[in-house]
């Protein structure tokens, strides 16, 4: 059971994502509300059956003081879509420093890119412009929710309005 349910602050804000079986938990236990639910699918047992959660939403209020994207190397490749932003193959990737890091480059969202090793060891201690290259895209950080949106692999239907609802706000 691989489907991942949106989890909702006790205000409708989207918190995170967490597994069907966690979901239903905290619906059973009554640490949360069923907000949406699959329309096709159903958790059964021998004796019962069970709507399969979509959105749930916490009783009690979590506060986050920083909900922001882990500058990881994964999460890195998941914003680059796996691809070298170079060449755009998906063979053999690393992280690039876009300025390098003898040049005074930071280890951050805006100057780290995924690139192959092929491209990485062809730009070497340049900027992309001294070895010839173009970046596909500028390297961004995305926030929380644009990563939860774009990122977190396929996303139901019902999760849409919480997250287009929450995004807005940010603009």
């Amino acid at each position: 059971m691989g489907r991942k349910v949106l989890v909702l602050n006790q205000d409708y804000s989207a918190l995170s994502i967490c597994s069907v079986p966690k979901a239903f938990l905290l619906v059973y236990l009554d640490k949360a509300e069923l907000v949406a639910e699959s329309e096709l699918l159903k958790l059964r047992t021998i004796s019962a059956e069970f709507p399969m959660p979509t959105v749930i939403r916490l009783h009690r209020y979590v506060n986050l003081p920083y909900k922001g994207v882990m500058l990881t190397r994964q999460n890195i490749f998941k914003r680059d879509d796996h691809r070298c932003q170079y060449c755009g193959t998906s063979d053999e990737l690393t992280l690039d420093h876009v300025l390098p890091k003898s040049r005074g480059g930071k280890t951050s969202w805006d100057n780290l890119a995924t690139a192959c090793k092929r491209c990485n060891s062809r730009k070497g201690d340049y900027t992309p412009e001294e070895a010839n290259l173009k970046l596909r895209q500028k390297p961004y950080k995305p926030t929380f929710l644009v990563f939860l949106r774009d990122f977190s692999g396929s996303i139901e239907e019902s999760w849409l309005p919480f997250l287009a609802r929450k995004e807005k706000a940010f603009q």
